[in-house]
C-alpha cells in the first residue's frame, strides 16, 4: 500500500477555499432553480469534494470546522499549530 505524501497546507487550504465557494455559489442557484438535477448532482459532487478536503485539512493540521474537530487523534492539539490565516506554508 502507497502512503500519501503529506499534502501542501497552503494549497489544501485554497483548494478547500475554491471547492467551498464553488458549493456556495451552486446552492445559491439551487435556491432558485430546485429541480434542475445537473446543479444539484454538480452541488453533491461538491459537497463530497470539500467533506472530504476538510477530514484530510484536519488529519494533517488540525480541524478547521466543528465536523471535523473529532477527526484529530489529540483534540485540543490543534491549538499549539499555526492559524489558517497565519504563515504555514507547506
Amino acid at each position: 500500500m502507497e502512503e500519501r505524501k503529506r499534502p501542501c497546507r497552503r494549497e489544501l487550504l485554497n483548494w478547500i477555499n475554491v471547492v467551498s465557494f464553488a458549493a456556495d455559489d451552486t446552492k445559491l442557484f439551487l435556491d432558485t432553480h430546485p429541480h434542475h438535477q445537473e446543479a444539484q448532482q454538480y452541488f453533491d459532487t461538491l459537497k463530497k469534494q470539500r467533506v472530504e478536503s476538510l477530514k484530510e485539512y484536519a488529519k494533517y493540521y488540525g480541524p478547521l470546522t466543528l465536523d471535523t474537530a473529532a477527526a484529530s487523534s489529540d483534540r485540543w492539539s490543534w491549538i499549539n499549530e499555526p492559524w489558517p490565516w497565519q504563515e504555514g506554508g507547506c
